[in-house]
């Protein structure tokens, strides 16, 4: 990694996930910790986190969620070794691969995923449209946040294929963009639950939280919403505790038989 990549040490989770992250680019959020917050995983199971970066999400639901078989991938060799330093740092145990989530199925099992081999995938792809908002002048942030026609269908693809049955993903996307979630999971997946993400009650969501069941065939559900901050303004109480670490949301509950 390059000297000249500025990197500070922050806390999240209430102090209970220590991070070291670069200064600018993308930087670990909110969507990283309600995407851990609502990610379904037992003790035992093999765990990936796709586009990593410097493993907030992972490494936050390894927090709250003990004996993970964690992967970390992340295409940027400056943030996969950031990724491996946190999990040693924050004494989480996790194997860190350094594969773009585009890659073939042949460099995937060569990481030790190949298909049919892994019970939970969550992730957080790049979902801001390049058509409505315009690109960071900063490269790192710009590919982390700018989706592409194709990005939806090659991450769920790739998440996909690495499941076994009735495995299980989730992910973060916009709000605004949920019929082109749908239409991505629509091959494969089925038992689809959204809860959606609200910047204040009362105002419309800003991101919807998916969770998918490979061969799924229970029908959709709309969970009640989170509400990231309450009518007047305050951070949610509810919310505090799970951005704290010390709770999860309801997508991260009992799967109704579709694992066994």
């Amino acid at each position: 990694m390059s000297d000249a990549i500025a990197i500070s040490e922050d806390a999240v989770l209430g102090g209970r996930l220590r991070l070291r992250q670069p200064t600018s680019g993308h930087r670990a959020g909110h969507d990283a910790i309600l995407l851990a917050a609502a990610t379904a995983a037992r003790p035992g199971d093999r765990v990936v986190d796709l586009g990593a970066g410097v493993g907030t999400a992972g490494l936050a639901l390894a927090r709250r969620v003990g004996g993970l078989a964690l992967t970390l991938v992340e295409r940027e060799p400056y943030l996969a070794s950031l990724a491996r330093d946190n999990a040693d740092a924050n004494e989480l145990p996790a194997a860190v691969a350094v594969l773009d989530v585009a890659a073939e199925a042949a460099a995937f099992a060569a990481a030790g995923l190949g298909p049919d081999s892994v019970d939970v995938v969550l992730m957080n792809p790049p979902f801001h449209d390049d058509a409505r908002h315009r690109a960071s002048p900063d490269a790192a942030r710009a590919t982390a946040h700018m989706a592409t026609a194709t990005t939806l269908e090659i991450w769920t693809h790739a998440a996909r294929r690495m499941l076994k049955s009735a495995g299980v993903l989730t992910l973060i996307w916009r709000a605004d963009a949920v019929g082109e979630v749908l239409a991505a999971l629509a091959r494969g997946f089925g038992s689809v639950a959204i809860q959606p993400v609200h910047g204040q009650a009362g105002k419309p969501a800003i991101r919807i939280l998916v969770r998918a069941v490979k061969g799924g065939r229970a029908p959709t559900q709309i969970w009640p919403g989170v509400m990231l901050n309450e009518a007047a303004g305050a951070p949610s109480e509810d919310i505090r505790r799970v951005l704290e670490g010390q709770g999860a949301l309801a997508l991260a509950g009992p799967l109704n038989g579709d694992r066994v």
